[in-house]
């Protein structure tokens, strides 16, 4: 009889199974993989087979289902089945791998019966492969179910992240634009002045941001600019520009220092300095009242350094990397969507560059900007 067969040789089967896996490329037999897997599967397949034996069919198909499956209610080896296509889509394995594994106990059965010269009849092979299709059917439908919400649910926080990102950069950009409206309205600056350049640049920097989102709709990917060199001296003063206005608002103490007009860096202007405005926004929202908040800008070596200094404390307890996390915020200030530094960080990386943070207890932090060194032509 099958069964006996199935259960006399139980470990030689699984221990086939397990060795004709491990010959698989990237794959091997995983603890998870034994507890819902081959293993009970093998077991359900035994008493089913026993229970027809005996005559009792329907204790056999509640076992392993009819033919076909049941679209009503999975059977106890349908719901192993599935968690067994579960498993294996969290240990980051493809659909094929699912049917392998059942292929391989088909094969070690028949492989081992040849061998062994042990006769089935034809109701048992038909009654092996019921269970070995509605195992495979119910771990597949369970596995692809799985995996499509996974990434569906991916694409949502795809999508949520890259609409946060848009949302913070045009904030950003727009309340640089109204405080140089409310400086120019109060008849202390002019439109022809700096306050005026800061206004036209923030208008310039929203239509880029919604430019680049529109293109991204159409063609489902963000056009890379071409990068450029600059020079650093005027792409400070442009950052130290827009900040003024920011550290006049809170009150605080914005001191910039004299940059070499022969150093050039190389990369995307635009975004290169929204990076630097969310590390100066940054700064003036959490460095504490009358305080002082530093720009440098120099060369070490063939590198530039860029570094923003604040009074903010010091960073709160935890590991400082996380900062750079999507809606993430350290502080008790929890105005902003905590995407600021995250989109700096990747806008630096995306030019070769390195973006860190150093933190001095009890007295504040520094943000630090490395790229590469470039020579003006």
């Amino acid at each position: 009889m099958m069964h006996d067969f199935l259960a006399n040789n139980h470990d030689e089967l699984i221990a086939r199974c397990i060795e004709k896996v491990s010959r698989r490329p990237k794959r091997n037999a995983t603890p998870k993989q034994l507890k819902n897997g081959i293993p009970r599967f093998l077991g359900q397949l035994t008493r089913t087979l026993e229970a027809e034996q005996d005559g009792d069919a329907g204790a056999g198909l509640k076992i392993s289902g009819a033919s076909g499956g049941d679209g009503a209610a999975l059977s106890e080896m349908g719901v192993s089945a599935a968690a067994h296509g579960t498993d294996l889509l969290n240990l980051g394995y493809t659909v094929d791998q699912v049917v392998h594994d059942y292929g391989d106990l088909c094969q070690a059965i028949t492989d081992l019966a040849f061998e062994r010269d042990a006769p089935f009849s034809v109701d048992e092979f038909r009654t092996l492969n019921r269970c070995l299709d509605n195992a495979i059917a119910d771990a597949v439908t369970e596995f692809s179910f799985q995996r499509d919400s996974a990434i569906a649910l991916q694409q949502s926080a795809d999508l949520n992240e890259r609409l946060g990102f848009l949302m913070h950069e045009l904030r950003n950009s727009l309340n640089s634009a109204t405080l140089a409206v409310t400086a120019i309205e109060s008849g202390t600056m002019t439109m022809a002045g700096a306050t005026g350049s800061v206004l036209k640049r923030s208008h310039v920097a929203m239509g880029r941001l919604i430019d680049r989102s529109l293109d991204e709709v159409r063609i489902k990917g963000t056009p890379q600019e071409p990068h450029q060199v600059f020079p650093l001296a005027p792409f400070i003063a442009e950052a130290r520009d827009a900040a003024e206005l920011d550290a006049k608002t809170r009150g605080c103490t914005f001191t910039v220092t004299e940059v070499d007009p022969s150093l050039g860096i190389q990369g995307n202007r635009d975004l290169l300095l929204a990076a630097l405005a969310n590390l100066l926004h940054n700064a003036f929202k959490f460095t504490h009242s009358h305080t002082e908040v530093t720009l440098n800008a120099y060369a070490q070596g063939d590198r530039i350094v860029i570094v923003v200094k604040d009074h903010c404390g010091g960073l709160p307890p935890g590991d400082p990397e996380q900062m750079f996390t999507p809606f993430t915020q350290r502080g008790e200030d929890k105005t902003g969507l905590g995407l600021g530094l995250s989109i700096a960080r990747r806008s630096v990386e995306a030019d070769g560059g390195m973006l860190s943070v150093a933190n001095f207890p009890d007295t504040g932090c520094a943000f630090t900007i490395s790229l590469p060194r470039r020579s003006l032509q």
